[in-house]
């Protein structure tokens, strides 16, 4: 069957992912910065003016409602305003604790005892050094708050249990480090001591031992807890293919993805008892787990609440532990907040057995090709000191396991070319009965060993290839901010350049969709120079395909990372080499120079068969035995003055010669005018 109808479904199938990501992610994205933007000038302007809250968050004035005790035995839910002082107001209101490591820097609040000011000191807003390190974790009076807290809840634990406004005491000059872990302490005056230890490794996991001590006269059963809290709607990019939002893993049941328009006028979410597994908020780049105590029962729980502003939660409670007289109970959480690095996460994994956090970074539907991506592209870059140039051998190595097929594909693709004349003839002879075409193209493809897909297969192979580098470059922070080489300082950005302000000689910024840089205008002269390895075709459809898709894709693909756009044209160029040589070495007369000539009006069209000129009719017919055409019983009597002029037996040779000479010079020569 005719390879068209496939070609043409490849290509819209490609055409609707990709114009979903110009048309409708990459707006989305620019609308995001530039309110992330406007939220931070405002930020800067209101610290600047030393404007004074608009509202008291927790524990600062009478009035706000109390926060649900800890003893009700259920987890708490915070009820601060949020976003009522500005970040260094906030963190100014109460005592902390100073956290210094070389990647995390903040503080934690003794009000509570919550990790409630995280920086990532390893990474930057934007591509610049000097600009601001990311902030993960804020208090809850200020702008974004969000927290992670542990605690106790109960019922029949005699006085007040701590929770998010308790005050907890610490050794004067207390500094959490690598190697000083601190230990918080609070006595609710009945008998209970409850004591938090908080310790941090080199990377971004801090492990919480909660005990409790009972001096009291009876026994005491609570349940350990911990909490992330989000406050405030936040901004997400919005692609489909990447999960931003409420995140865990709980035993038998699995991967819990939960976006957050999903709990919108939804009752909490909660997962069956389970003994092994995590759970918390993520984002792109960066998360908010907890790991409950292991070898305990846990209950998980997503909930979102807007008394008074929205806010989002993710909790677990443990199985209650019974504390008697005289003795200490004991639990141990764990806390990632940090860049979900491929190595740190997969490191966690095996180090502290944590079911399945590898799941904490989106992989994808094609993860058994996603990942190994990954890894083949970070070896290339410890050897090769740059991801782009890692990204280009990757492509060079995907070219190389692929080849047999590829040269597989290009030889029929080179038969297919060679019989050309005879595909003309068999349309043009059967041009009123489409099935009867069919049928004689088919009997063609049998008896040539034809395959007429095969040469869609290099185009097939790609696309996992294509989508599993894609997720490579969107959701591993590894790509984030890695230069190439110039002007392409993020891979894992669009090309920051566009032909229409002459590549930044004019001083104005396009729109979004005028966005076309110079890796964009490669690929689709790349793709162009590729796809005119064979003469524009005659069919309607596949011309269409022809003279649009570059164009097309090239300014759809220029609203996608750098890195795909440079594997895209890498592939492309050496696409055309491999494609090149093998149909030479096949015999086939490749005029590209003539095709591209053609394609932009510069040279008369070669009617697509292949060899620069239509073919004779009756000798396409006769090599593949087809039916005479009607008007072959007319040649008779128009050749009839050459019977005059000599022998008949002298006519055929005649009429060959005209044939033959017709074809040298690229014009068709039909018998009956022998």
């Amino acid at each position: 069957m005719d390879n068209k109808n496939f070609l043409i479904a490849i290509a819209l199938s490609i055409a609707v992912l990709i114009g979903w990501q110009y048309f409708i992610a990459g707006p989305q994205i620019e609308k995001a910065r530039q309110q992330q933007q406007l939220e931070q000038q405002v930020a800067a302007d209101q610290k600047a003016a030393g404007t004074p809250p608009a509202a008291t968050g927790e524990g600062a004035a009478p009035g706000v409602p109390e926060t649900p005790g800890a003893a009700s035995g259920a987890v708490p839910q915070d009820k601060a305003s949020g976003g009522a002082l500005t970040r260094d107001q906030a963190l100014a209101e109460s005592s902390r604790v100073p956290i210094a490591t070389e990647r995390v820097s903040g503080s934690i609040n003794l009000r509570g005892g919550r990790i409630d000011d995280v920086r990532l000191n390893d990474f930057h807003e934007t591509v610049d050094k000097s600009s601001p390190t990311i902030i993960l974790l804020s208090p809850a009076d200020g702008p974004d708050g969000y927290f992670a807290e542990f605690g106790w809840i109960g019922d029949n634990a005699p006085g007040a249990l701590p929770g998010p406004d308790t005050i907890w005491e610490v050794p004067a000059g207390a500094t959490l480090s690598e190697a000083t872990p601190v230990t918080l302490t609070y006595d609710n005056g009945q008998g209970l001591v409850f004591k938090r230890t908080i310790s941090i490794d080199e990377y971004y996991m801090f492990t919480v031992t909660e005990t409790v001590t009972n001096n009291g006269a009876a026994p005491v059963t609570m349940s350990p807890y911990g909490r992330v809290t989000r406050l405030g709607e936040p901004n997400i990019s919005g692609y489909f293919i990447l999960h931003e939002g409420l995140i865990g893993v709980f035993g038998d049941q699995g991967l819990e993805e939960v976006d957050y328009k999903d709990l919108k006028d939804a009752p909490p979410m909660t997962m069956e008892p389970t003994k092994r597994g995590w759970l918390g908020i993520t984002d792109k780049y960066w998360a908010a787990t907890l790991v409950p105590p292991a070898d305990q029962d846990f209950t998980g729980r997503f909930l979102r609440s807007v008394d008074p502003s929205p806010r989002y939660q993710a909790d677990f409670s443990s199985a209650p532990l019974t504390v008697q007289p005289g003795s200490t109970a004991e639990s141990t959480s764990r806390l990632f907040a940090g860049a979900k690095q491929v190595s740190v996460v997969d490191g966690y994994q095996t180090t502290y057995d944590i079911e399945s956090f590898e799941l904490l970074i989106d992989w994808g539907w094609f993860y058994f090709i996603t990942k190994p991506m990954f890894f083949l592209i970070d070896f290339l870059y410890r050897m090769l000191g740059n991801f782009g140039v890692a990204i280009l051998a990757v492509t060079v190595i995907v070219k190389a396991l692929f080849f047999p097929l590829a040269n597989k594909s290009y030889k029929s693709m080179s038969a297919m070319k060679k019989v050309q004349p005879q595909m003309a003839a068999l349309r043009e002879q059967y041009k009123d009965d489409k099935v009867k075409q069919q049928q004689a193209l088919m009997e063609l493809y049998k008896k040539e060993k034809i395959n007429p897909l095969a040469g869609c297969w290099p185009i097939a192979i790609q696309i996992p290839v294509f989508f599993s580098l894609y997720k490579v470059l969107f959701v591993t922070i590894e790509m984030r901010h890695a230069p190439f080489f110039g002007w392409i300082q993020d891979l894992s950005a669009p090309d920051p350049t566009t032909i229409f302000n002459l590549f930044g000689l004019i001083p104005w910024t396009p729109p979004h969709f005028l966005m076309l840089g110079v890796w964009p205008l490669l690929m689709g002269i790349s793709m162009f120079v590729q796809m005119r390895l064979n003469p524009t075709p005659p069919d309607p459809a596949q011309r269409m395909i022809f003279t649009w898709m570059p164009l097309i894709f090239m300014f759809m693909l220029a609203g996608f990372p750098a890195g795909l756009v440079i594997y895209w044209a890498w592939n492309n160029t050496l696409s055309v080499a491999q494609q090149y040589f093998i149909m030479r070495r096949q015999g086939v007369d490749v005029n590209l120079l003539g095709n591209i000539l053609e394609s932009i009006g510069l040279k008369k069209g070669s009617s697509g068969d292949g060899t620069g000129g239509a073919p004779p009719k009756t000798s396409a017919a006769k090599s593949i035995a087809a039916p005479k055409p009607a008007n072959d019983s007319e040649a008779p009597a128009k050749a009839a003055p050459a019977k005059a002029a000599g022998p008949k037996k002298k006519a055929a040779p005649k009429a060959k010669s005209a044939s033959k000479r017709g074809k040298s010079t690229g014009k068709p020569t039909r018998p009956a005018e022998a």
